[in-house]
């Protein structure tokens, strides 16, 4: 159990420093790492600070943020990447309190004085459903950055074959091309592909990467990457100097090309 529960951080609050202090000591010689809290607002400041925590256990009645009203703000504080899961204690088990806390997420609740043989089973129990939603969370990242990976890849491939059915090419001036297919670009830009161009058009036009990729038929988060990728290339720090780069009669070296 020991080496189960050593990677998990157990916060406990409690208005009686005495109570948070014994109770982190009969859990510290169980393998499990503490952190006393003798306020609601300490406990919200040690979770910030510490994403190892992921235990807390707390009592139901204390001054400024109560059991119920810490679990929430820790709640809302951890949004969709960090989970933990809470235990109460309380030395009034009311039952409509103890009804109204676990519907705000507490997981479980002990009646003080706590049964500590009682209270370390509830707490293995709670370690396992916590490392299990942990993967979940994990697994759902992934799979987000893979779904990204995935559309760039898609996207970057489609570049790659238009490039090798119709390149970028520069025009001399005795090719027939109209004023509305030529453009002329700085020389810093020669470099970029297609896409690359067309996106960093886009920004010197002030649009936003919604509307780029709305007009480009990519998804934001490629847009995101073609953007990164000029700025990187071109070596600028941000999109207002990209676009700047871009406004007609900047000093930068220009050469005449053909946009498809």
């Amino acid at each position: 159990m020991n080496k189960l529960s050593s990677a998990v951080k157990i916060l406990v609050v409690d208005d009686q420093p005495f109570i948070a202090a014994e109770l982190c000591e009969f859990l510290e010689g169980r393998g499990y790492r503490c952190v006393p809290c003798e306020t609601g607002k300490q406990a919200v400041e040690r979770f910030n600070d510490d994403e190892a925590i992921g235990l807390v256990l707390c009592d139901l009645h204390m001054p400024g943020l109560d059991g119920i009203q810490l679990v929430q703000e820790l709640q809302r504080l951890s949004g969709k990447h960090r989970v933990f899961e809470a235990i109460m204690l309380t030395g009034r088990a009311d039952k409509q309190d103890v009804i109204k806390a676990l519907r705000a997420g507490f997981a479980d609740y002990y009646q003080k004085p706590i049964n500590l043989g009682e209270l370390l089973e509830g707490i293995a129990r709670q370690v396992v459903v916590l490392q299990e939603r942990q993967k979940s969370v994990q697994l759902g990242h992934l799979d987000q950055k893979l779904q990204y990976l995935a559309e760039s890849i898609e996207d970057l491939y489609q570049d790659l074959d238009k490039v090798r059915r119709g390149p970028l090419l520069s025009v001399s001036p005795d090719e027939d091309v109209s004023a509305v297919d030529r453009v002329e670009i700085p020389a810093i830009f020669s470099q970029l592909s297609p896409r690359q161009w067309e996106v960093a058009r886009l920004v010197g036009k002030g649009q936003t990467n919604y509307q780029i990729a709305c007009e480009l038929g990519i998804t934001e988060n490629t847009v995101k990457l073609y953007v990164s990728q000029v700025l990187r290339l071109t070596h600028m720090h941000n999109r207002t100097q990209l676009a700047l780069a871009l406004l007609p009669g900047h000093s930068g070296m220009r050469q005449g090309v053909t946009t498809h």
